[in-house]
């Protein structure tokens, strides 16, 4: 028989996450949240919806959080949400969320403390994937744990990196995001300064396409670069911004570089200041033009 499995923070990757583990046959109790997806198709599949932490916790064996990062993982731990408080021996909790690496390893001490278990599987890829079961999952944990845990991943996930210990999903979440959005702002950049330049659009993502720039983030960007549609990469500045965050202060823990870090970070908080926080990071390629 399938453990039931508790779902908090049903957004715009939650949602995905929730559909597949439903339709695919394991019982789901989802948190209630003025922020989620529209869920009538997790009812429609059999889900339950409810109103509080403690009656989720109550209904499920594991709980996937899928919030923001670490200030909504901590509340939903340790502050409003006292989740710790309702946790029983033996429950496990799954930390989606791109977050501090260093509060992860708290978070999962705490849990221990309670004789629960916690891994952190930080995503990669757009909600695209995640409605379609198709997310990277870069995942830190007990390695025995992570096994009995992985059929519950693989309903949504296609691909799962087996990063470490505890908190080794959420560097390695960084470590790509770094790159990922790094390349985004200096791609996004580069387009900007060749449109105030009169460069066609059309011949600078061929080029950069069959020559150096080539890849994932030239791809994210090309639908607004050619058209002005940013769905390709949903992704707002704002949260771009906390990864970068996050990935300096690990880094600095590391005592590692973070010059081209702090140069991206620089152009997301500049746009932030001027009001642009919501906007999605392909839309960096006209903003970066005023």
């Amino acid at each position: 028989m399938k453990q039931r499995i508790g779902v908090i923070g049903v957004g715009l990757m939650g949602h995905g996450i929730a559909k597949n583990i439903v339709t695919k046959g394991w019982p789901l109790t989802y948190l209630r949240h003025p922020g989620n997806q529209p869920t009538t198709d997790l009812d429609d599949a059999g889900a339950q919806g409810c109103d509080s932490v403690a009656e989720l916790a109550d209904a499920s064996d594991i709980i996937v959080l899928c919030v923001t990062g670490t200030p909504q993982v901590e509340d939903i731990l340790v502050g409003s949400g006292a989740l710790l408080a309702a946790l029983r021996p033996g429950m496990a909790i799954v930390d989606c969320s791109t977050a501090n690496p260093m509060s992860t390893v708290r978070m999962a001490e705490i849990v221990a403390e309670k004789g629960a278990h916690f891994i952190d599987a930080a995503m990669t890829r757009t909600p695209k994937e995640a409605e379609e079961g198709r997310l990277n999952l870069l995942v830190g944990g007990d390695a025995d744990l992570v096994a009995k845990l992985r059929p519950l991943l693989s309903t949504f996930a296609e691909n799962i990196f087996d990063a470490g210990g505890v908190g080794t999903g959420h560097q390695l979440k960084l470590l790509h995001n770094f790159v990922s959005l790094g390349s985004v702002t200096l791609i996004a950049e580069a387009a900007a300064c060749a449109a105030k330049g009169g460069v066609s659009m059309s011949a600078l993502v061929e080029c950069l396409a069959k020559g150096g720039g080539g890849g994932v983030a030239l791809e994210r960007l090309r639908g607004f670069i050619e058209s002005g549609d940013p769905s390709q990469m949903r992704f707002s500045i704002a949260n771009a911004a906390k990864d970068l965050t996050y990935y300096r202060q690990f880094a600095n823990d590391m005592e590692g570089a973070t010059r081209v870090a702090d140069g991206v970070a620089d152009t997301l908080n500049e746009l932030i200041a001027r009001g642009h926080g919501e906007a999605f990071m392909p839309e960096q390629v006209k903003l970066l033009q005023e």
